[in-house]
């Protein structure tokens, strides 16, 4: 196989002769934590009111608690890696869903907001220490042939989450009040901790993880390249997703009942664009990116020309759901075969790069809306997509060749 057509570009490519069996009950436990975090992590969006009333604060304040769980998460990524140095994965990992725990009880028993944002700010730290080591341990519990559909799996918790938080958590919130959906979501934890005390195997530390190490990733082309990558197609999707509501209802004019229809339809959208995104990344997570982004920016394309009209507005919103989906698993492989020998490492940095993303692509989204008005998010939505797939078509992976890894018997 030729050099040139492998995604890795900095380590050699070799086959394991005799992979070890997967580990699908261990998966399934990643996907738990997965859909618990993301669970806990959507919640304030669809509580935000009933937790301002109720901590005597005022909405933009409660919505610091988001703030503060991103910005955490965007430090923690990179840095647990670093900071657990050689300590098992199998016990990281549980101490990581044990913090989502605390954070889940913490919430519960607030009475201000700054228990609430100190809550939220061990959330940050399971959230970007689990998302730096979801990709590097999947792909030491199956062969690497079905890493992409071990990773379609674990992000599939995200696609569930996606779907059921929002409505399942307001609607807990104005019959049981709003603690009532982090009980919830801290009965999902629990869940997920006794499954991965059941199912994760003993997974010893690899590689050498340090400072020296993450600008030496950087310096990767591969490695930068997928980066960059995120930067653009991350940004553009929440540039113009952050503020699609205003655009169904004040361009498209839709009817309150017809937005939260069609949010339903991005959500269950994105469950299929999950799976579609893993098997197509199976074949060449270059592509999977390349069509999400062209995807993306035709629909922002729609909408900047018939954002007016109610069934392009309303098809195009849902496709862009499945789109974007497809995107998380397509990275997450990139990253991972761009950097093997350093995965916890690379995958640290690509957590930040999306975290960094969605706050650049809510801001960005946010100054051309106010100076143009809605239909400013769709625009930079397509120049970002436009540019993301321009890049990755030309430098991104090319091929999907096998890596040596050390499997987990």
């Amino acid at each position: 196989m030729a050099q040139t057509e492998c995604s890795v570009c900095d380590v050699s490519v070799v086959s394991d002769p005799a992979p070890a069996p997967a580990h699908w009950p261990a998966v399934v436990s990643l996907t738990l934590g997965v859909f618990g975090l993301v669970t806990a992590e959507f919640l304030p969006a669809s509580l935000l009111t009933a937790m301002a009333t109720d901590l005597g604060i005022s909405a933009g304040a409660a919505g610091q608690t988001v703030t503060a769980t991103a910005l955490i998460a965007a430090v923690a990524a990179p840095s647990i890696p670093l900071l657990t140095g050689k300590l098992d994965r199998r016990r990281v990992m549980l101490a990581l869903t044990a913090l989502l725990l605390v954070s889940n009880a913490l919430s519960i028993w607030a009475d201000d907001l700054w228990t609430l944002i100190g809550a939220r700010v061990l959330l940050g730290v399971a959230l970007g220490g689990f998302w730096s080591m979801a990709a590097p341990l999947a792909l030491r519990l199956v062969p690497e042939a079905l890493f992409p559909r071990a990773m379609a799996l674990i992000l599939s918790g995200v696609s569930v989450a996606t779907v059921c938080a929002a409505p399942i958590g307001a609607w807990m919130g104005d019959v049981f009040g709003w603690r009532s959906a982090f009980v919830a979501a801290g009965a999902i934890g629990l869940v997920t901790l006794a499954t991965q005390w059941a199912t994760l195997p003993s997974l010893p530390a690899q590689g050498g993880a340090n400072l020296r190490m993450l600008v030496h990733l950087i310096g990767r082309p591969s490695v930068r390249t997928a980066l960059l990558a995120v930067l653009l197609v991350i940004s553009g999707h929440f540039a113009g997703f952050t503020y699609v509501r205003p655009l169904m209802e004040n361009v498209a004019q839709l009817p309150i009942g017809a937005v939260s229809a069609v949010l339903l339809g991005y959500g269950i959208a994105g469950f299929f664009g999950n799976l579609a995104g893993g098997y197509v990344a199976g074949r060449s997570e270059r592509l999977v990116v390349v069509l999400g982004s062209a995807m993306i920016a035709a629909l922002a394309a729609a909408l900047l020309m018939a954002g007016q009209s109610a069934v392009v507005t309303s098809v195009a919103i849902i496709l862009w759901g499945f789109a974007f989906a497809a995107f998380p698993v397509g990275f997450q492989i990139w990253i991972v075969r761009a950097a093997p020998d350093q995965a916890e490492s690379a995958s640290g940095l690509l957590v930040a790069a999306f975290q960094i993303a969605i706050a650049s692509g809510a801001v960005g989204g946010g100054v051309l809306v106010d100076s143009v008005g809605a239909l400013g998010a769709p625009m930079f939505a397509l120049v970002a997509m436009s540019l993301g797939a321009l890049l990755t078509l030309r430098f991104g992976p090319r091929g999907a060749s096998p890596v040596a890894v050390s499997q987990t018997h």
